[in-house]
Formats: structure tokens, C-alpha cells, sequence
């Protein structure tokens, strides 16, 4: 079965959500943020949302800035790993947490753990990744993006 795909039934919509994207990554760099490190964020939250289309092409992005192999596939085990800082982690606890809403709510704790080590630009622009990444896996998935060798 092939289904509507939502970039070509509603390219206003679509164009709209790469608007999105440009201006959250904008507050990436206002915020300091290395790109490749916003590429595993985007990756991760991929991986959760089981995305096939986005975890290719935040590993491919991320290996094209100059993102290590190493972090690019620790990245699901984060926690395990001596690969990310203590502000990365943060970012990360972030991006699962606003991924994992439906689930967890998005836990007071969690928050505060991260605006220890993270300035209020460093998260509003990681918690913007994290709705924009969502909103492009739901389009990928809903349209089932296809996604072969």
C-alpha cells in the first residue's frame, strides 16, 4: 500500500516545518551548540521514535561535521559511555524526555538536573531540536519515507 506522502500533498505544511527546523537551528548556534552534536540529538530521538529515514540521515550528517564513529554509535547507550559531557548529557536526558512525553510527562527532576549544567539558551534550543526532530519523524513515518541501501 502506498500512502499519502504529506511533503507533496501539503507542500505549504511541509515548507513550513523546514521554516521551523532553519530557526531552531539558529538558536543552536546562538547557543553554541556544535551542529554535530545536534545531528546525535536528532539521532537519538530518531532511534526512539524508530525512524528509519532520520537515523540514516542524522548519521550520515553527523559523520559529514566531523562527528566521531565512536559517539555516533554510543549514542543509544549514552549513559554507558564516557563519550559526552556533562552538558551533553543533560541535552540528551532533554531530547528523550520531550520524546518520550506521552510516557513520562516530562518528569520536574529531570529539568532541574539539566538547568544545573545548562544555560537557558542551551535549552531552549535543544528542547526545540527535540519538537522539530519529533514533528520530522511523525511526517517520515506517516508517509513511510522509503529507505533502502
Amino acid at each position: 500500500m502506498t500512502r499519502v506522502n504529506l511533503g507533496k500533498t501539503a507542500p505549504e505544511l511541509y515548507k513550513t516545518v523546514i521554516e521551523l527546523e532553519n530557526l531552531s537551528m539558529q538558536k543552536v548556534q546562538q547557543a553554541g551548540i556544535e551542529i554535530g552534536f545536534s545531528h546525535l540529538l536528532k539521532l537519538r530521538a530518531s532511534q526512539i521514535n524508530q525512524c528509519a529515514f532520520c537515523v540514516r540521515m542524522h548519521t550520515q550528517d553527523a559523520i559529514k561535521v566531523g562527528e566521531s564513529i565512536d559517539r555516533i554509535a554510543l549514542i543509544s547507550a549514552w549513559r554507558e559511555s564516557e563519550y559526552f559531557s556533562a552538558k551533553e548529557r543533560a541535552a540528551l536526558t532533554l531530547i528523550e524526555e520531550i520524546t518520550l512525553i506521552a510516557q513520562q510527562h516530562f518528569p520536574d527532576a529531570a529539568y532541574e538536573q539539566a538547568a544545573k549544567v545548562l544555560s537557558s539558551d542551551e535549552i531552549t534550543a535543544i528542547e526545540w531540536i527535540a519538537i522539530v526532530i519529533n514533528t520530522w519523524n511523525r511526517i517520515a513515518i506517516s508517509s513511510q519515507y522509503k529507505v533502502a541501501p
